[in-house]
Parts: structure tokens; C-alpha cells; sequence
């Protein structure tokens, strides 16, 4: 089972390059990154993420073309078939992991994968001297390896901070 926070749920449109995003926070989380913005997302805290409820979220937001899995909770066959039905009524499934990598299962199923943990002094994903990774996955079943990754992280570092300043 997956769970998510309602009360954290919101459209984004500078999560994933040229998408109209619905950001939803994952509890459970697996992670351990000094500094963590939402620490209580460690906990099992919020309500279970059903197919039904991202058909309510998805009503309820007209316009969004991705939804953002921000966090993988700790049942990855649930978090597959949850992105599998949102690929399903024609949204882009997006991850972002706090691990360095994910398995190959998730790079399937997802079209955007965010890894590596949040450093402070390498800063966010809009510094230039991040350690995290943006991803678009192509899929490609006919060919081998059956996906490719494209580090799309550089779209972020125009709206980036200067790492110099203090």
C-alpha cells in the first residue's frame, strides 16, 4: 500500500519541464537525507493512494499531464500499478526517488525519474553542482536496453541560484 498526504497534493509547473504537474508527497519514505525538507514523510502518515483517488485528484486539477510521485513509499509493486493506471487515463508517471538509483522496473514504468539525495553543499536540483539527476525515460520495448535516459537536469539551472553567492 501505498500512502500519500492530501493536504500536500497541489499542481506544479516547475517540477518537470514542460508539464502541468500533480505533486503528490509519498509517506513511508526510505530515505535519509540530511536536511530533509518534510522529515515526517519518514513516518507512515496520510491516507492510502488508490486508483479511484487519482482519478478524483486528476478530475479535480483539469489540465495536469503528469503526475508526480514525490517520495516511493515502501511497496514498489503497489507504486508500479498506481503508475501504470496513470499512464493509463494518459498522464506521464514522474518518481522522485531520494536514492542514487532506482531498479530497472521503475525506469520502465515511469517517463520522468529524479535520483540522488538532497546534499546541502552540492545544493538543489537548480544549482549547477547538484548530485540529483533528472530523467526523461524513453521507452522502447523493440530495442535493447528496452529504455533510454536522458539527463534533462540542465533545463533547471536558468532559474538556478549562483552557487558562489553567500
Amino acid at each position: 500500500m501505498i500512502k500519500y498526504v492530501p493536504q500536500m497534493t497541489s499542481v506544479v509547473i516547475e517540477e518537470i519541464p514542460d508539464r502541468v504537474t500533480l505533486a503528490v508527497d509519498i509517506s513511508n519514505c526510505q530515505g535519509n537525507c540530511v536536511g530533509c525538507h518534510s522529515p515526517f514523510l519518514k513516518e507512515d502518515v496520510g491516507e492510502e493512494l488508490t486508483n479511484e483517488i487519482i482519478d478524483k485528484l486528476v478530475a479535480d486539477n483539469y489540465g495536469v499531464n503528469c503526475f508526480l510521485f514525490l517520495g516511493e513509499g515502501n511497496d514498489p509493486e503497489a507504486l508500479i500499478a498506481l503508475a501504470d493506471h496513470v499512464r493509463e487515463i494518459g498522464l506521464s508517471p514522474a518518481l522522485y526517488s531520494g536514492r542514487r538509483d532506482v531498479e530497472k522496473a521503475l525506469y520502465m514504468t515511469f517517463d520522468y525519474v529524479k535520483v540522488g539525495p538532497y546534499i546541502e553543499h552540492f545544493g538543489p536540483l537548480n544549482s549547477p553542482t547538484t548530485n540529483q539527476r533528472l530523467y526523461k525515460v524513453t521507452h522502447d520495448t523493440s530495442a535493447k536496453p528496452d529504455y533510454r535516459l536522458t539527463d534533462i537536469t540542465s533545463r533547471f539551472w536558468h532559474r538556478g541560484i549562483d552557487p558562489n553567492a553567500k
